[in-house]
């Protein structure tokens, strides 16, 4: 089967006010119509280095722009089946965040994020013929310890788990049960504020972990009689800043996080030149938790999205140009995305099964015996899917 390139786009923010001060000269051009970048080194004649990805959006770029070019596309193949991850790199300060997140007014700065989820909605509610569940989960990988944001302790720490179905998952990671725009992003919101964050020389609400919400769509479609169960999942990536120690002035805390961060960056570094080789037969998942967590969307079966943020500043020359050659890698990585059709462990399926049941129960089909067989096993599964959605 064909694989399918990771898209990749580059979003270049304006001068902040500590470049501003700093008396900083800009070093990056951005040519919209052709997706290409262009870097010129600080203080030297030679020609500047180019680089052409599948969208390149200078400081006035907005992020509705941004979400109708490649974000629309994304999920509606999330709608249709597919798996789908959208991922924020690039220098800490760069507008990594932002372009996730963004904010609420004005409307057109809105992010990435919180598109995904209107658009989720407004599908779910205008599809004809066609059920849907759909679940979310809100993790952090800080010092290389996964957190669950929504669980009861949210300071826990949680183990990775490998099945022969599933893949890679987080053992007892809490999943909530969400039905509409403004219920996920006050699930999403709750679990930011228990986010690790601290301030550094380059940016004063620094994120100090990665962060995954992920989302989970289960559709049940009617077609001339016959129900198709379909099953995808929306992987939203806020990685932490990469960085140099020196410049951000990190030191104690700051500065173990900061190393876990950069050993976390330079695995997944690993893995995308690992996967545009082409000579590599060891691909490094499992040097990081970030890795194996995003194993699926580098090189297996996602539609994936790199988003990487730049800093026009010519003194972050070194760090735009590693950026630039990150982007530049990942783009050539092929990833082999199907549509996740008549999935087993669909909890669609299970409501379903159990509807049925119960109305067998109420109309007398069922024998005593039978009837006390179904109540228990509901109760059981109840109690179970309870426990996964345990919140505040």
């Amino acid at each position: 089967m064909p694989g399918e390139a990771v898209q990749v786009i580059v979003r270049c923010r304006p001068l902040n006010k500590r470049e501003k001060a700093l008396e900083c000269g800009t070093v990056v051009e951005t040519f919209t119509d052709v997706g290409q970048v262009q870097l010129h080194k600080p203080g030297s004649d030679d020609p500047p280095k180019k680089f052409t990805f599948d969208g390149a959006y200078d400081q006035n770029s907005n992020s509705q722009m941004i979400y109708e070019d490649v974000g629309f596309p994304l999920i509606e193949s999330v709608l249709e089946g597919y798996n789908g991850t959208i991922f924020a790199y690039g220098q800490t300060g760069c507008g990594k965040s932002f372009t996730m997140e963004g904010i609420p007014d004005p409307p057109e700065h809105r992010g990435l994020t919180p598109r995904s989820f209107e658009h989720i909605f407004q599908e779910v509610a205008v599809r004809e013929n066609c059920k849907f569940l759909v679940r979310a989960s809100y993790l952090e990988i800080y010092n290389e310890n996964i957190r669950d944001l929504l669980g009861q302790d949210h300071n826990a720490k949680l183990d990775l788990k490998e099945h022969p179905d599933k893949g890679v998952y987080v053992k007892d990671l809490s999943e909530h049960v969400v039905s509409s725009t403004e219920e996920i992003l006050r699930l999403m919101a709750a679990g930011s504020k228990n986010r690790s964050v601290g301030a550094t020389l380059m940016n004063a609400d620094s994120s100090r972990s990665h962060s995954i919400f992920t989302v989970w769509v289960e559709a049940a479609e009617t077609i001339e009689g016959d129900e198709k169960l379909r099953a995808s999942k929306l992987n939203l990536v806020d990685l932490a800043g990469s960085e140099r120690q020196g410049k951000t002035g990190a030191t104690g805390d700051r500065l173990k996080e900061a190393t876990k961060i950069n050993l976390s960056l330079s695995a997944l570094g690993n893995v995308i030149s690992a996967l545009v080789d082409g000579k590599s037969k060891h691909i490094p998942y499992r040097d990081s938790k970030l890795t194996r967590l995003l194993q699926d969307s580098l090189g297996g079966n996602t539609k994936t999205l790199m988003v990487c943020a730049l800093s026009p500043a010519d003194n972050n020359y070194d760090e735009t140009l590693s950026t630039l050659r990150y982007a530049n890698r990942a783009k050539n990585i092929q990833n082999k995305a199907i549509i996740n059709e008549d999935p087993k462990d669909a909890l669609l399926r299970q409501y379903q099964e159990e509807i049925e049941q119960l109305k067998a129960l109420l109309a007398g089909q069922l024998s005593p015996d039978q009837a006390a067989m179904l109540l228990s096993g509901l109760n059981h599964r109840r109690r179970h899917r309870c426990f996964r959605q345990c919140r505040h």
